[in-house]
């Protein structure tokens, strides 16, 4: 009788903001405005390196696929979570939340390599400017833009294999999207196995993915010390502050949330984190890369020249 149970959730419940309905329609309103200011950023910088020619750089189109991701894996959770401040039962059904999982983790695990590729492409501007243009080829950038995705999504299809095997006796989610650690609580069964494997996966997302920035930085910050002039240190730091700004706040966050032998008992915390990075810092990236970038900065100007003075 209790084996058949295992298999009658068809739904789960999304109650991560359920205990606090005075604050329903303040963060309705909260998340609507970073959300449309998320999608309007990150489409506007994809447009602007579109239009632009001066920015078909492989810096630009790197940075024209973080906006994409931003904007995908934003809108994989945040429209549910307007729609379920705006409803009492706050319900997504079995496969809605898996599809949900697969593609938010997918593209997490794609961001974390593309700022890896990303790394690369400063390291080689800074390191080898003479053999910039024929290291970073259009192949070679089509193959490190290419290799997150599918790196990221089949980290996420193991994620989902192992994930669904597990027997759910609760469809009580406490978190406000389906992440793994808030389904791993609901498990009726000992998941210390799958567990594992979570662990292990998001440990080779982070871990190698963060080791590749870290050594192309320490390559970068050792070639820039040989730098000479003060004002040639200053231009080669300055091209990779806003990344480096960028990888600090997300693996900040994502290491808080998921980086723990126990994640099932930390889901508070996760939810504040899971908070920010989901939600705020999509919002915050184009502020980032375009605020401190000249280039970019220039370019909205040409545009807006150009639309103006024809």
């Amino acid at each position: 009788m209790a084996e058949s149970n295992f298999t009658e959730v068809t739904l789960f419940i999304l109650s991560g903001f359920k205990n606090h309905p005075e604050l329903q329609v303040s963060l309705f309103l909260i998340f609507l405005f970073i959300y449309l200011f998320t999608v309007l950023g990150n489409l506007g910088l994809i447009l602007l390196i579109r239009i632009d020619s001066q920015l078909h750089t492989p810096m630009y189109f790197f940075l024209s696929n973080l906006a994409s991701i931003d904007i995908f894996y934003s809108s994989t959770v945040t429209p549910k979570t307007l729609v379920n401040f705006q409803s009492n039962q706050k319900a997504i059904s079995f496969v809605g939340c898996f599809v949900q999982m697969y593609f938010f983790v997918g593209l997490v695990c794609s961001e974390c390599f593309l700022l890896g590729s990303m790394a690369y492409d400063r390291y080689v501007a800074i390191c080898n400017p003479l053999l910039y243009s024929v290291v970073m080829s259009q192949k070679m950038c089509n193959w490190l833009g290419t290799m997150p995705y599918v790196i990221g999504f089949t980290n996420s299809l193991i994620s989902i294999c192992v994930i669904s095997t597990l027997a759910f006796c609760d469809s009580n989610i406490n978190h406000f999207f389906c992440d793994t650690t808030a389904l791993l609580a609901l498990s009726c069964v000992d998941a210390f196995n799958t567990e594992m494997v979570i662990f292990v996966l998001a440990g080779f997302t982070l871990l190698s993915s963060l080791l590749i920035i870290t050594v192309t930085y320490i390559a970068i910050i050792s070639a820039t010390l040989r730098i000479q002039s003060t004002a040639g240190r200053h231009k080669a730091f300055s091209t990779c502050t806003s990344h480096l700004m960028g990888v600090t706040i997300f693996y900040g966050a994502l290491i808080f949330t998921y980086l723990q032998p126990d994640n099932t008992s930390c889901l508070t915390q996760a939810q504040v984190a899971s908070v920010f990075y989901t939600i705020v810092i999509p919002m915050l990236n184009p502020l980032i890369y375009s605020l401190r970038n000249k280039d970019v900065k220039n370019a909205l100007s040409r545009v807006i020249h150009k639309k103006l003075f024809p």
